[in-house]
């Protein structure tokens, strides 16, 4: 039996981590009955039965739809997640209590209006909901607040509804349309704008939905997220990292975008939609990593100034 320090139930609720002593893990498996197994086995068993086939869905969109291809990273975060922190959960006070229920049957309800109103995104976030109301419903109040991180993380594997992406996407096209056409006369490239078409001498040049740059705003995000939680410390640092990728993704796509310009008009018109094209995209995904790490050495410094000030 692993041993564990002796608290007080406030002092377990001020610090869970608190009661686990030299990385000992407490060894609470042993204790349960085995109902609670037979239980778990069976709510399990119903979990899969539910959501097997949207779970086979999502991952195809994830393989075939290169917008929501960082959604494959999020399931093995999600499991590094409970394994670095199952030392605190462990020690959280964990107790059954109805208020969950509700939450349960609302998703419930989400998951019937996915399935029969084929509408894939609330079938899909219907399974968060439903994981935050077993939670609550079982573990009660103290654990849902503990894996509130946890079920934050597993909504951004879940692609966003039509109606929001188009909604986000066309503003991003208008934008990178005007700031590129906005850029390009400064290279000595004349420019008319027509919406999201950028009439050049030597041919149009579209920017189409997929070069909006919703792809790397989203991935980015994603990206940033799981970028924050391993260097930086405290939700405030974290937050601000994550939100910092936003205007990076969209400052990358605008150079994208004016460098392809540059290439229509300086070098070859197929080769700049073809090879160029494609290798800008990840290039600019690396420029964006890096600036990201410069976000983060930046609020490093800060803090240490902080800490010295003090």
């Amino acid at each position: 039996m692993l041993k564990i320090e002796t608290l007080s139930q406030a002092d377990m609720l001020r610090d869970p981590g608190a009661a686990v002593l030299d990385g000992e893990i407490p060894d609470i498996w042993h204790s349960l009955d085995w109902k609670v197994w037979v239980g778990g086995s069976l709510l399990a068993a119903l979990l899969l039965a539910l959501y097997l086939r949207i779970g086979i869905k999502l991952v195809a969109d994830w393989i075939n739809y290169p917008d929501y291809s960082h959604g494959l990273l999020i399931p093995f975060f999600a499991a590094f997640l409970l394994w670095d922190q199952r030392k605190v959960l462990m020690v959280t006070p964990h107790k059954a209590s109805w208020s969950g229920l509700p939450l349960v049957a609302i998703s419930l309800f989400v998951l019937l209006v996915g399935v029969f109103g084929a509408d894939l995104f609330l079938s899909r976030i219907s399974f968060i909901l439903l994981a935050a109301g077993l939670i609550w419903t079982l573990l009660g109040d103290h654990m849902l607040r503990r894996s509130k991180f946890l079920l934050f993380v597993l909504t951004l594997a879940i692609p966003l509804p039509t109606v929001l992406f188009n909604h986000i996407t066309f503003p991003l096209q208008l934008l990178a349309s005007e700031v590129s056409s906005s850029i390009l006369p400064l290279a000595g490239v004349p420019v008319l704008r027509e919406g999201n078409i950028i009439n050049l001498p030597a041919m149009p040049l579209e920017v189409a939905e997929a070069c909006s740059g919703i792809r790397s705003l989203m991935s980015l995000f994603a990206v940033a997220v799981i970028f924050g939680y391993f260097l930086e410390r405290g939700t405030l640092r974290r937050s601000i990292l994550a939100f910092a990728s936003v205007p990076i993704a969209v400052a990358a796509n605008v150079v994208r975008i004016v460098g392809t310009g540059l290439c229509v008009q300086y070098w070859d018109p197929e080769k700049a939609l073809g090879f160029f094209h494609e290798f800008s995209g990840w290039l600019m995904f690396l420029v964006s990593l890096s600036c990201l790490y410069l976000i983060h050495s930046l609020l490093q410094r800060v803090a240490g100034k902080s800490a010295t000030a003090l």
